[in-house]
C-alpha cells in the first residue's frame, strides 16, 4: 500500500500544480500567443492552434516527470 499512497500524493500535486497553472494562466501575456501559433481569422470563421504553446508545455511536463521519476 505505501506504494499507492505516494502516486495519490504525487496525483494530488500534479493536479494541485495544475489548478494553480489555470488560475494564473490569464495572467501570462505571452502565454497562447507564441511565434509560431497557428491564428486564421475569417469573416464568420476563426482557427487557433497554438503549436509552439503545446510544443512547449510538452517539453516542460515531460522534464517534470523525468524529475519526479529520479
Amino acid at each position: 500500500m505505501p506504494t499507492l499512497g505516494k502516486s495519490l500524493i504525487i496525483l494530488g500535486l500534479v493536479i494541485a500544480l495544475l489548478g494553480v497553472i489555470l488560475t494564473f494562466a490569464g495572467k501570462i501575456p505571452w502565454l497562447g500567443r507564441l511565434p509560431g501559433d497557428i491564428y486564421i481569422k475569417r469573416e464568420h470563421f476563426t482557427f487557433y492552434f497554438p503549436l509552439v504553446t503545446s510544443i512547449i508545455l510538452s517539453l516542460v511536463l515531460s522534464l517534470i516527470f523525468w524529475l519526479l521519476r529520479k
